[in-house]
């Protein structure tokens, strides 16, 4: 049997059996942020392909290989986003949202990146993205960092820990750009192709690099932490300090990067043993000059994303307790007075108990099927109504559920008595 049009290689469906995990995720998320006073922002999943290029950088991975790019049918180039901080600086330019103001932003949605799909790395992926606009400080570095602390102590994560690093401002690393060129010019033949392309355009992401046969060499490279400037070095100190009074674990890691070319001073990851080679599950840093690169007012600013694909497979892999994504109840109705009947007594529960999730049986079907599609749902109790029960204005209550004995219950009192089997809005 042919099985139809297949979904795109590395872009996945999210079956009912998993989109109740996927809100859980995301009501625990928008309810931290709502606390700290983060605001949602939706922004086009489509923008110019100027913006990417000119905010994450031309010589990088992302825009030289993994960019989903075409032209419309005006002949304007358009990218799928391959990340989200660039658009919500965009949507804050277009709207007048910066200037002589603060914004606490974030969103979420899919992006797009042309990669080999792996574990954990899909070509259609999502993340949860928040940004931090106009505030120059430290502190606020440090609230966002403290902000995704509490998520995962809040979803009761281990082996999660937290990596920062400086970058500096622009002007103290191009001397130590410089540097560094020099040091890996002299170990040139040990260099691979891509570290070769990098070396004059892009160098430090070549301390990125993965290859395990460049560790040596990327080791005894010159530190960026050697070079930063005074005020950089202040700033990440002062971080530090806030940090570290909030109790909060870190190391410092002098080979992070980044991936992306708008970072300055502070980046960090929060990285993990338990996904394999896809170790980072958030990540984030200071990108101050980025505003005014793309036009608008000079704007310091910081943010993070974290991977939801990512968290949830580490959620999982922690036996995280998801409630379930079941009817609490199900109405078995047999006969055409039963189904009519059924249907207005359904709306009425729905109406008293908020949060009630009452699947009714539709499409027919004989009792005992009806009482077989009820115990596959998953529900707590089933809700039987019949001819005689209607024209008693009484439904039978039936634990599906444990050893509890089957009930008559009077239409007026359903509301109530529903209530000792299910607790209403319970795991949604």
């Amino acid at each position: 049997m042919s099985k139809g049009i297949q979904p795109i290689r590395g872009m996945n469906d999210i079956l009912p059996g998993q989109s109740g995990r996927w809100q859980h995720l995301e009501a625990i998320v928008r309810e931290i942020l709502g606390a700290y006073g983060y605001q949602e922002i939706r922004v086009p999943v489509v923008e110019r392909t100027e913006l990417f290029k000119r905010s994450i950088g031309e010589v990088t991975d992302i825009v030289e290989k993994e960019m989903y790019t075409f032209d419309d049918r005006g002949g304007e180039s358009i990218t799928l986003r391959p990340e989200a901080t660039a658009g919500i600086v965009r949507a804050g330019i277009s709207n007048g949202m910066l200037y002589n103001q603060r914004q606490r932003l974030w969103c979420t949605g899919p992006m797009f990146r042309y990669e080999r799909p792996q574990k954990g790395r899909y070509r259609q992926f999502h993340q949860i993205d928040v940004e931090a606009l106009g505030f120059p400080g430290p502190d606020v570095d440090a609230e966002i960092i403290l902000l995704s602390a509490r998520l995962w102590k809040r979803l009761g994560l281990k082996h999660i820990k937290l990596e920062l690093n400086s970058l500096g401002t622009p002007e103290s690393r191009a001397v130590y750009r410089e540097l560094l060129v020099g040091y890996f010019r002299e170990h040139y033949e040990q260099l691979d192709e891509d570290s070769r392309r990098r070396l004059e355009s892009n160098p430090l992401r070549i301390l990125d690099s993965k290859n395990p046969d460049l560790q040596g060499l990327i080791a005894g490279a010159p530190l960026l932490a050697d070079h930063l400037d005074e005020e950089s070095a202040q700033h990440f100190s002062r971080l530090r300090k806030i940090l570290d009074n909030a109790g909060i674990e870190y190391s410092v890691n002098p080979r992070l990067v980044r991936g992306l070319d708008y970072y300055s001073r502070t980046v960090f990851e929060w990285v993990t043993d338990q996904l394999g080679a896809q170790g980072a599950v958030c990540s984030g840093g200071r990108y101050d000059g980025l505003v005014e690169q793309l036009g608008g007012p000079a704007t310091p600013a910081i943010g993070w994303a974290l991977g939801v694909e990512r968290l949830l497979a580490l959620m999982e892999s922690q036996d995280y307790p998801f409630p379930a994504d079941l009817p609490q109840a199900y109405m078995v109705m047999a006969g055409e007075a039963a189904e009519t009947a059924g249907m207005r007594l359904a709306e009425s529960l729905r109406d008293e108990l908020e949060g009630l999730r009452l699947e009714v049986n539709c499409g027919g079907g004989s009792f005992k099927a009806q009482l077989k599609k009820a115990d596959r749902s998953g529900a707590e109790v089933a809700v039987i109504i019949g001819e005689n029960e209607v024209e008693r204005q009484v439904v039978a209550l039936k634990p599906l559920r444990g050893d509890g004995e089957q009930q008559e219950v009077t239409w007026a009192d359903l509301a109530g008595r529903l209530g000792g089997f299910i607790e209403p809005g319970a795991g949604g």
